[in-house]
């Protein structure tokens, strides 16, 4: 078993450090993960409950409300 992950992590490790293109795409992956999870959440994504609401039990029943009672 120990054998087959040593090989599979060879392959990988090989496979990533004879890249030439790849390393580029791969970079620029991480740079639009970075801008999606990081900036747009501290621009774009408040924490509503937080600035709403003030304990945890008013935080509760309003995500209970919005859960259970459909919008006609």
């Amino acid at each position: 078993m120990t054998q087959l992950i040593k090989y599979i992590f060879h392959f990988y490790f090989d496979g990533f450090r004879n890249m030439t293109v790849g390393k580029r795409l791969w970079v620029i992956v991480i740079i639009k993960l970075f801008i999606i999870f990081f900036i747009f959440k501290l621009f774009f994504f408040h924490d509503f409950l937080q600035t709403h609401f003030t304990t945890n039990q008013q935080r509760s029943n309003y995500v209970i409300e919005q859960l259970t009672n459909p919008k006609n």
